[in-house]
């Protein structure tokens, strides 16, 4: 058997070992605040946007993903000095926007810390939305995506509230999925990202358990904080490699409606990039009542497990199919992908 055919196997045989033990006896621990149901295929989440065919994070690049079919779109949210919400991947700019060619913004270069390291560069919230709006975004990864690259300088900047005015123009229902960027570093600045984004889902009615708006951060007190002033489903990113404990689920499930999980917290990689066995996790969570998103599937090879990658270049698009596959297999409920057509079809076969 091929180690592609292994792997599947062996996810295959996990989930279905983890559903029948959860038939003849749930772990004494997990006392679901709320059932898991899952009785439909997973949902695909538009990574910023259509980001692997456009500047990330553009009013174009979420209209394509929509086009393309995504259920959900998602843009990071960043503060602007003047308390607006800005759909940007980082409070720094130099990667992502034309920032470097408008010499009038020279002076505000700076050096800042954000998760107590030291960035250079320049800042969204030294700016108000105004300037913001004569910057072009362009793309992050050129190399690796010159396709989108060639629309560098196409594309203005974009506000969360001129995403939901987007949303609510479509003719069917699309999801939004904000994430909350470095609450703690605006924390540090007297500023509050959990307010103003809570403030304008009041404002359009958009703060209900019910509401076609997901809430999401990296940081755990943020998600607490706005859970007392929105009724939004609510979600946890974990990053990195290795066992999430019992306990902290336990805490979760009272307290989240999601985890959102690097791939490697589900299946771990070993040092040369292979994949190894799966984790029983999406298992325990489901028991607990939550959801397990999974970020972020890429089709290039760089970004792949080394079992999926095909020929030598980096930038060379590998059979990323098998790696959905293999995660769709797992009975997650959602996955984030800068190519969410290819998400799509892989879950549609």
């Amino acid at each position: 058997m091929s180690r592609k055919g292994a792997l599947l196997r062996g996810a295959a045989a996990l989930a279905a070992a983890g559903a029948l033990i959860g038939l003849i006896a749930a772990p004494a621990a997990a006392k679901p605040h709320k059932p898991h149901h899952h009785d439909s295929d997973p949902i695909v989440i538009a990574h910023r946007g259509a980001s692997g065919y456009l500047p990330e994070h553009t009013l174009e690049a979420y209209a394509l993903a929509v086009e393309l079919g995504a259920d959900v779109i998602e843009p990071d949210l960043v503060l602007t000095k003047d308390g607006e919400l800005l759909a940007r991947h980082e409070p720094v700019l130099d990667e992502t926007t034309d920032i470097a060619q408008h010499p009038e913004f020279a002076d505000r270069k700076t050096t800042k810390l954000i998760d107590g390291a030291p960035v250079t560069g320049f800042f969204a919230d030294d700016f108000t939305l105004a300037e913001l709006k004569t910057l072009r975004a362009e793309e992050r990864l050129p190399s690796v995506r010159p396709q989108s690259a060639a629309h560098d300088g196409e594309f203005e900047l974009v506000t969360y509230d001129e995403v939901l005015d987007f949303v609510d123009d479509l003719d069917r229902k699309v999801i939004t999925y904000p994430e909350m960027k470095h609450p703690s570093y605006y924390e540090d600045k007297g500023m509050s990202i959990e307010e103003e984004l809570a403030d304008l889902l009041d404002e359009r009615r958009l703060d209900r358990k019910r509401s076609p708006v997901w809430i999401q951060s990296f940081e755990y007190q943020s998600l607490l904080n706005i859970a007392e002033l929105v009724d939004n489903r609510i979600g946890l990113n974990i990053d990195g490699q290795g066992e999430i404990p019992d306990a902290e689920l336990d805490k979760y499930a009272e307290t989240l409606d999601t985890v959102s999980l690097n791939k490697n917290r589900i299946i771990p990689r070993d040092a040369n990039g292979y994949l190894m066995e799966p984790t029983d996790v999406v298992e325990r969570a489901h028991d607990r009542g939550l959801d397990v998103h999974v970020w972020t599937f890429r089709n290039e090879n760089q970004f792949l497990p080394a079992d999926f990658r095909e020929g030598s270049s980096g930038a060379a698009w590998g059979d990323f199919e098998s790696e959905y596959d293999l995660f769709y297999s797992l009975d997650v409920d959602a996955v984030f992908s800068d190519y969410p057509d290819k998400a799509i079809a892989a879950r549609d076969c």
